[in-house]
């Protein structure tokens, strides 16, 4: 009997263990299954993801950026130093380019407080700013952006000769590559003749100017030429800076009968000082533009730099916004040159000038 229990007991442990048995296999295929459900919806995915973000691109076409009439310029200016002349040249040269851009010409305007270094740093940070366009106003100005860039367009102004400031032999009057401008060159044959018109029994010519800038030793150098060949007895005066002005200015003084003052943007910053000395003294000056003829002389032959500088605003606005190619634009002269005088300084001097000269306007 207890082998007949045990038989029975043995058979019923036996179905148990096999229903468990089948029970984790279909317990654990269908843990299979969801397995690999999960892993083929895991899979699908990020194919998915890829195939959306693909969708989001943009086509290559569509980043491409089409110049059209209302695109935006910035514009930087470089100026040398602040005085009449080349501020009215920068006034001249912003209102030309509003005129043809209006609001889409924005200017970052430096001025270089008459120091060449700062000239360098001011265009550097043009070029790392990407502007569309450099003015450079005055010599010194146009060295340094020369050096700083052989691709962002250049225009010059208040510069005499071109060919001077970049070492240019044998100039023709176009730069080529990417500068061009306008010239404040008056002429200085015409200004010779007005010194001896005024002055017809005078000796002796001081010429007074910066050796640090080239375009008033060119200046000098020419007029020398045409004074002496009217029989004036003619002796450079030159200085390095403002420090040294006071000393060479007394200097020339004591062995002039007239001083020349060429266009020359130290003595324009410092005409005050210049006045100072040789008016007291009774030294008249001939100067080479009228912004220092206001401030120290008696009659100059001279140009508008107002006009030189819408000038060179309306060749920036063909280069911008007409594409027009800098490298192919001959430099610009002002087309006008007029005789002026200071009464002020002619009454205290003595000095009666022909009728066709025309005062020049001071602010009351």
């Amino acid at each position: 009997m207890k082998k007949v229990l045990a038989l029975l007991l043995t058979l019923a442990m036996a179905g148990t263990l096999a229903a468990c048995g089948d029970s984790g296999k279909e317990t654990a295929a269908k843990g299979q299954e969801n397995t690999n459900a999960a892993s083929e919806e895991q899979a699908a995915q990020p194919q998915e993801a890829e195939e959306g973000t693909q969708e989001a691109e943009p086509d290559e076409a569509d980043t491409e950026t089409t110049p059209t009439d209302g695109e935006s310029y910035t514009v930087g200016i470089c100026q040398l130093v602040q005085h009449e002349a080349l501020d009215a040249a920068t006034e001249g040269f912003m209102d030309a380019l509003k005129e043809e851009l209006g609001d889409r010409v924005t200017f970052d305007m430096q001025n270089a407080q008459g120091d060449a270094n700062t000239c360098s740093t001011i265009i550097n940070s043009f070029v790392s700013n990407d502007v569309d366009l450099i003015l450079a106003n005055a010599t010194p100005a146009l060295q340094a952006a020369a050096a700083g860039t052989n691709e962002i367009p250049i225009l010059g102004t208040s510069v005499t000769e071109y060919g001077v400031a970049l070492g240019i032999d044998d100039f023709t009057g176009t730069v080529g590559g990417n500068i061009s401008g306008t010239s404040d060159l008056a002429p200085l044959e015409g200004q010779a003749d007005m010194l001896a018109e005024l002055f017809p029994d005078a000796k002796n010519v001081g010429l007074l100017y910066c050796s640090a800038e080239a375009n008033s030793q060119y200046q000098v150098d020419t007029i020398k030429t045409f004074l002496e060949e009217k029989g004036y007895s003619c002796e450079y005066y030159s200085f390095s800076d403002s420090n040294d002005l006071s000393a060479v200015v007394t200097n020339a003084v004591s062995k002039s009968d007239v001083i020349y003052v060429p266009t020359d943007n130290t003595a324009a910053s410092n005409a005050e000082l210049v006045n100072n000395i040789c008016l007291p003294a009774g030294i008249p000056v001939v100067a080479g533009e009228e912004g220092i003829c206001a401030g120290c002389g008696v009659a100059t032959l001279s140009i508008s730099y107002y006009d030189i500088g819408v000038a060179t605003g309306k060749m920036a606005a063909k280069i911008l916004a007409q594409g027009a190619d800098i490298s192919t634009m001959p430099i610009e002269y002002a087309p006008l040159f007029t005789k002026k005088y200071n009464a002020a300084n002619c009454e205290a001097l003595g000095i009666t000038v022909p009728e066709d000269y025309e005062e020049i306007k001071t602010a009351e």
